[in-house]
């Protein structure tokens, strides 16, 4: 891109009080709601990993010593939903992010569930590396752990779907000695994919991004190394700019559907993944049977 064209985003018209509206949820849900939320992800986190076979709390990487959690394998290895969580880069971990593990097992699908470093404590570059190595991890030690390496599907929410996008751009995988086509397939919910608007917002605060930074680190202005089936997930209830942002990217991807789930806001709408007759759930099974 152009250093001309790196203020050239849309929104960048808006006034910084517009665009904290836009794109600050949490305060678009009000306190109360907010903090249900949260102990809905908790919550239904417990429940779905109670008694669930897996293998929780093993080091991905060992530059950061993070680790990930692998939920409801058994017999044959099976296709792998890698979930990465939201909270604008800097909140949320993976305890209260395996909400889905329980309905993705009954229905043969395992779950991995990464930590990552949350900002201030590493740059979003160096969050960028760490669930780049979580796939990495997954094609390499998976089969021991009961995991398919040849069907990993990628999607996470929010912030994890901004990840979700950076694994589905390309460039990154040859230097970890992974195939081009290592994700087979994605499904990001209420994403950021061009992230230069935060730099105008107050997560800026934390995150410290410049506008080149991020442009860098913007899946919609990124090459990809092959454009895999994705289904880009946004509520219909969301923040106008996550609505945004996902109108933008899916036809920008192009292959693929972009899916606005009614009656949703930006926190509830991936929970849906945790209900065996959501419309979410039957697209992300459906994403991973194609593959």
């Amino acid at each position: 891109m152009e250093t001309d064209d790196l203020n050239d985003w849309p929104g960048n018209d808006l006034t910084d009080e517009e665009l904290d509206l836009a794109y600050n949820v949490r305060r678009k849900a009000g306190p109360e709601l907010f903090e249900r939320h949260m102990e809905r992800y908790r919550a239904e986190s417990l429940r779905a990993v109670e008694g669930l076979p897996g293998h929780p709390g093993l080091v991905y990487d060992e530059a950061s010593g993070e680790r990930l959690d692998v939920w409801g394998v058994g017999g044959a290895p099976r296709p792998v939903f890698l979930f990465l969580h939201g909270g604008y880069w800097m909140a949320l971990s993976r305890e209260v992010s395996s909400f889905m593990a329980r309905a993705l097992h009954d229905r043969g699908v395992a779950t991995v569930v990464p930590d990552y470093t949350l900002a201030p404590g590493a740059t979003l570059e160096e969050i960028v590396r760490q669930v780049r190595a979580a796939v990495a991890w997954v094609h390499r030690h998976g089969r021991e752990h009961g995991l398919d390496p040849d069907r990993i599907v990628v999607g996470g929410s929010s912030a994890g779907g901004h990840l979700t996008g950076m694994t589905m751009t390309g460039g990154w995988q040859g230097p970890l000695g992974l195939p081009e086509d290592v994700v087979k397939a994605a499904m990001p919910f209420s994403g950021l994919f061009d992230i230069r608007p935060i730099t105008r917002t107050y997560v800026n605060q934390t995150v410290g991004l410049d506008v080149a930074r991020a442009a860098a680190l913007s899946p919609a202005l990124l090459p990809a190394a092959r454009r895999c089936p994705a289904v880009v997930a946004v509520a219909e209830h969301d923040g106008a700019g996550f609505l945004a942002q996902s109108r933008r990217f899916q036809p920008h991807w192009g292959n693929g559907e972009l899916m606005v789930v009614p009656d949703r806001d930006h926190f509830d709408v991936v929970l849906d993944l945790a209900d065996p007759d959501s419309a979410v759930l039957r697209a992300l099974l459906d994403l991973i049977g194609s593959i």
